[in-house]
């Protein structure tokens, strides 16, 4: 293995891991969502798996075709920046959309009282909430299906900013192999990276008592989804 190969291999591994880490973006979304979805930590395992392949997948396919066909870095990563553009409104959009269906719950679910007359002439009253009532269970399924679908497309849009001109150009300048190589290794610690966040993250909220709060992690997975594609958009992260 030559120097040049050893230090572009040790420097995949750092960008990935760095730039995972200081992405709140990346790994955030899985935490709230499968903490308000109440998603196994194998099904939070599969999902963030599958968006960070496909985060990772899109940004090497666009520099290994553009780098192919000889587009200038400059124009890449003017493309790359673009996606970065859908991909914070498409965190916006799907994060303020979550936090009004989440408010929607609370305030559906509020405790409420009803009076019952009985034919003895008694009365009674009783609280109770709509919580669960009158959901078709089939509509509340297709609606949690399209959740990881949404964060995928987001995600597939969502570029890995430092993979092309830091990694995958001075690998090409050597042969097609070592991109190959290069851009698997900073896959693999972008991925791992994630979901080591995510399920360590994800296993501490669950060991927290905070039990009467969970009324509430739908509004509050939707603001922080909302929030995380505000600092995307508008700083950069």
């Amino acid at each position: 293995m030559s120097n040049e190969l050893f230090i572009l291999l040790t420097t995949a591994v750092s960008v990935g891991f760095i730039h995972t880490l200081l992405g709140p973006d990346h790994y955030l979304p899985f935490i709230v969502m499968a903490k308000a979805r109440r998603w196994s930590y194998l099904k939070t395992t599969l999902i963030t798996f599958v968006c960070g392949l496909g985060h990772v997948a899109s940004s090497v396919l666009i520099g290994l075709v553009g780098l192919q066909l000889g587009f200038a870095l400059n124009k890449l990563e003017f493309f790359e920046s673009l996606r970065g553009n859908w991909a914070g409104w498409g965190l916006i959009i799907f994060g303020f959309s979550y936090f009004v269906y989440g408010v929607f719950r609370v305030i559906k679910n509020k405790p409420h009282t009803h009076s019952h007359f009985h034919l003895d002439g008694n009365k009674h009253m009783h609280e109770h909430t709509h919580k669960g009532e009158h959901v078709h269970v089939h509509q509340q399924t297709i609606f949690s299906k399209t959740i990881p679908w949404t964060l995928f497309v987001i995600f597939v849009f969502g570029p890995c900013e430092p993979l092309i001109p830091v990694l995958m150009y001075p690998a090409l300048k050597q042969n097609l192999a070592n991109m190959f190589l290069i851009a698997i290794v900073f896959g693999l610690s972008t991925i791992s990276t994630m979901i080591g966040i995510v399920l360590v993250s994800t296993f501490g909220i669950n060991i927290l008592p905070i039990k009467p709060l969970e009324k509430y992690s739908h509004a509050f997975a939707g603001f922080i989804i909302f929030f995380c594609g505000l600092a995307v958009q508008f700083f950069g992260l």
